[in-house]
């Protein structure tokens, strides 16, 4: 994952970065002011907030996808904080999500049977 904190310490700022932003952890303009830089921030709209919700997700899932076991944890979380992060976005808290996820489960099961599905014989 590229650092947001990097710069400002000699990290480098992409044209396209400078143009659309990507969405970062609350904490990291902080985080970056401390380490002696200073960061281009603002605050997106609603339209462009679950945007960039759904782009900092797939970022994440790419992360865990290419994650060796010691970093997979730390990736997963966060993936994890960005689906509570959508989920608020869309009205839901963790609790809810978590009622909607224990009710799917009931219904259709987990995965932790590790089933493979091939397809249907045909008859």
């Amino acid at each position: 994952m590229s650092d947001p904190s990097a710069v400002g310490r000699g990290g480098r700022q992409s044209a396209a970065l400078t143009v659309k932003g990507k969405l970062v952890r609350d904490k990291i303009p902080q985080i970056i002011r401390a380490r002696g830089g200073e960061p281009i921030v603002r605050i997106a709209d609603a339209a462009e907030y679950r945007e960039l919700l759904l782009a900092k997700l797939a970022e994440e899932v790419g992360e865990v996808l290419t994650a060796d076991d010691a970093d997979a944890p730390e990736e997963l979380a966060d993936v994890f904080e960005v689906v509570l992060a959508l989920a608020s976005d869309l009205g839901l808290d963790a609790g809810q999500l978590e009622k909607l996820r224990i009710a799917k489960a009931a219904e259709r099961g987990g995965f932790v049977g590790r089933i493979v599905w091939s397809g249907n014989i045909v008859s």
